[in-house]
Parts: C-alpha cells; structure tokens; sequence
C-alpha cells in the first residue's frame, strides 16, 4: 500500500520525503527536480512498540512500515501532457492515497511556479489536472457502456447512469471521492476504474518555522476550503523537519522539539495520518526473539491476518490467542494475562481489532 507525495513544482515535497525515509532525494529550486518517483520505506511510529518492548525486553523491535513516493511537480496542462505531466499522472495512479502538499509560507528567496503564494489556487491547479485526466477515462468507459445500454442490457443501464454522474461530477469540479453514489455503484462501477480523485486524500500546509506549533492564515483558508471533501489537513515546518532530522542525537532531536514547543515531530503525526488514510491498522507478535508491529488492513479476519506472517499460516490457520494491548499492558506478560483469563482463543471469524496481541495456531 503506497501513498503518493503530490503538489506543484517547489511547494516542498521532496523536502518533506526526505524527512520521511531520510532517502535524501535531490531536492532543487526549480521544478521537475524529480523525474523518477522516489520511494521510501518508512516505520509508522507508534508507542505501543515500546510498552511492549520494556516488558517483553526482545532481542530485536520491528515496527510497521508504510511506502511513501515522491512525485514530481504537477504544472497547468499535466493532463495534456505539459511538463512531464503523463508520467506523472501514471505514478499517481499507482498509489493507493494523496498527500497533497501545499505552500503556506512567503519566502521571496523560493520561486513560486505560478509567482504568489496562493495554496487554494494551487490545489485547484492540480484538483483540475487530476479531474480531467479522470474525465477522460469515464469518457472512453462511457462510450462502450452506452452501446450497451441502448441494446436495453439493464446492468449497462445501470452503469451508464452511474458514469454520467461522475461525468456530470467533474465537468463541475468536483472530485469523484466527493460525489454521492450508492454502495452498489461505488463497489460495482466507480471503484474498478481507479479514478484519481477517488483517492483518499491528506491536505500537508508547508508551513514556516514560526508556524510549527500553530499554524497561519494560509492553513485556515484551507481547511475552509476542504470542509466538504472528508479530507484531513495537517500542517508541518518541512524545512524545519528537515533541520531536526540531519540531529546525529535522540537527545538532540528532542531538544530541538521542545524549543519548538511540540511534543513530536510533525513528519510522526503524517506518518501516521498516511497509515490511516490508506484504511491500514497494527497487530502485534510479542516474543524474546522479536517484538513486532504487522500491518492489516481495517477488518482483516484472524487467518487473513497470520497470512502476513507467511501464507502457510492462512492455509493452516486453526486458531488465535489473543490479548487485547491494554490487557497486556494492565497485567505486564502473557503468563499474567492467562491467569488472570484475559486471553482469547478466536477462530476463523474473527475481526482482527488495532492493537492486538496475536500469536497463531496453524496445521500445515
């Protein structure tokens, strides 16, 4: 599961990939710096590793992890191919959520693609770049769905009148993820054509060192503006999080934060904000030999769930012992937990919850 770092030329965004996967992508003043799109492997922070590791005191702790790419600067015209646009748009339909940068900081040293600092008009420029490269693709669906519909087939039927609403959605500006469909048509015909602006997406305001803490008028007029997408707004000191990371010291790391008056760096809150957005959660196996963090997506059954670890353990699954993590954490090991009675034994039908503490019973 991948989530796509997206915004125009200089608005920060390998800056921001950087901080994230300390990949140090080539980050330049001027656009399409990144032509290939660069791909980080990140850990998803998460303090919960921790608790478990002073407990269990683990020869090793591995924690979840969540691919962030980094995409090169969308232009006006991307959609027609301007700049590097085709490229662009077939990276990001790759992805499985947006993280759309915005520029929210005057710095009269950083060229602007578009000359002012303006990130509404900057989101619209890509919002329309990605919408009509999703009307061309309901356009050419549409064309062979008629045929069909004028036959009187009643599925086509169907699926006509829920691409003419996407059309209708687009041609008036409106991204796909915030037009109105019935489970039926978003599961049956929206969903198979992986529409761009059908993705999830996060709002990233890059923000100037003075902002860090509270924000500015740039972040408000964004969350204004994005108040009926269902889309969350961060906002983060990219060039301030670039400074914290190039710290050779934890202690280092933290005394920075503190005279920044944050509690963590803003990279953790988006880290995590990209896990969820990709609709993922954590379980977690807690031994001597590892503690660790495994990722499921939401509703993930028990068997589905020990098929991460090695799909022999799906084919054979025959049950799990579960301790829910504040049960863990209450009672301070496993062997407590048995006897207090607080482990389960669940079986195939179980719904995996965020949190916990799994191990697997399997036959092969």
């Amino acid at each position: 599961m991948k989530a796509g770092i997206v915004g125009l030329p200089n608005v920060g965004k390998s800056t921001l990939f950087n901080c994230l996967s300390n990949a140090k992508a080539q980050s330049a003043n001027f656009p399409f710096c990144t032509i290939e799109p660069n791909i980080g492997v990140v850990n998803v922070p998460d303090s919960r590793l921790e608790k478990l590791e002073e407990l269990v005191n683990p020869e090793r702790v591995l924690p979840a992890t969540v691919e962030i790419v980094d995409i090169a600067g969308l232009v006006k015209g991307a959609s027609k191919g301007e700049g590097l646009g085709n490229q662009f748009l077939g990276n990001i339909r790759e992805t499985d959520a947006i993280l759309h940068v915005l520029r929210c900081f005057d710095n009269d040293n950083i060229v602007h693609v578009d000359g002012s600092v303006n990130p509404i008009r900057d989101k619209e420029t890509i919002d329309m770049e990605l919408q009509l490269k999703d009307l061309e693709t309901v356009e050419k669906k549409l064309d062979k769905v008629k045929r069909a519909a004028k036959t009187g087939n009643k599925e086509a039927q169907k699926e006509e009148a829920a691409l003419i609403k996407v059309k209708e959605g687009l041609e008036a500006g409106i991204s796909v993820r915030a037009i109105e469909f019935s489970d039926d048509e978003k599961k049956e015909y929206v969903k198979p054509l992986q529409f761009i602006t059908d993705k999830p997406v996060m709002y990233v305001c890059n923000v100037d060192e003075e902002a860090a803490t509270t924000g500015n008028d740039y972040v408000e007029t964004v969350k204004k503006a994005v108040a009926n997408e269902n889309a969350e707004v961060i906002f983060l000191a990219v060039g301030t999080e670039a400074d914290i990371t190039e710290l050779e010291t934890y202690e280092e790391r933290q005394m920075f934060l503190e005279d920044l008056g944050l509690s963590e760096p803003g990279s953790a809150k988006l880290i995590r904000g990209a896990y969820k957005l990709l609709d993922l959660e954590t379980y977690f196996t807690a031994g001597v030999k590892e503690v660790r963090a495994w990722t499921i997506p939401v509703g993930a059954t028990a068997p589905q769930a020990a098929g991460v670890i090695h799909t022999d353990f799906e084919k054979g699954f025959i049950r799990a012992e579960v301790i829910s993590y504040n049960d863990y954490i209450e009672y301070g090991s496993e062997a407590k937990v048995k006897e207090a009675g607080k482990m389960r034994v669940e079986g195939k039908d179980y719904i995996v919850k965020d949190g916990d503490v799994m191990h697997f019973r399997f036959n092969v």
